[in-house]
């Protein structure tokens, strides 16, 4: 399998991160020419995929086809698949994007580097938080804790920070009767 080079892997890293996982705008100073063989690449090895844009709504669009339309382009699952993200992890934080849109900013960020991308890599802690809530059983802080070795407060912070802030899962609490407080991601 064909690894990606840096700017490859920048352009799936920031596309993990935005809704639907839309790999526009591409990075600064990447521009003309360049853009054009680095995204013909990606599109080529079926990293990335060119779909219909809706001007109207304001996406960001990679060409335009005529007559008010055009195209943008998103990371597929083969393109997180090349820069460690499970498939099925990016499809639970896609479609919980999709299902609890977050209000728009007053001012987009600007693409400077200001914002750092936030990438689920395979096999780490976190994607394995992600997998125990997915389960139909859901998790308890003490199965979490004991699975990652974390302590109680980091995987509460985990949950309310980075799985619900950052990345826009829902994420449920109920009582258990025998194991206390169990979490669900809903998907």
């Amino acid at each position: 399998m064909t690894t990606p080079s840096d700017t490859q892997s920048r352009i799936l890293s920031r596309a993990a991160t935005r809704p639907g996982n839309l790999a526009l705008p591409l990075p600064e100073g990447l521009v003309g020419a360049a853009a054009k063989m680095v995204v013909g690449k990606m599109i080529a090895r079926g990293w990335l995929d060119e779909v219909e844009v809706n001007l109207r709504r304001g996406e960001p669009m990679w060409r335009e086809t005529g007559e008010g339309h055009g195209t943008t382009l998103i990371a597929t699952e083969a393109g997180l698949e090349a820069i460690g993200i499970e498939p099925l992890v990016a499809s639970a934080v896609a479609s919980a994007r999709k299902a609890k849109p977050k209000p728009e900013p007053l001012q987009a960020p600007s693409d400077t580097g200001t914002v750092k991308p936030v990438a689920i890599r395979a096999g780490t802690k976190q994607a394995q938080i992600i997998a125990m809530l997915q389960r139909p059983e859901g998790a308890s802080i003490a199965e979490m804790v004991e699975a990652t070795g974390w302590l109680a407060h980091t995987v509460r912070g985990s949950i309310s920070g980075a799985l619900k802030k950052k990345l826009g899962l829902s994420i449920t609490a109920e009582k258990a009767e025998g194991r206390g407080t169990v979490y669900k991601s809903v998907r």
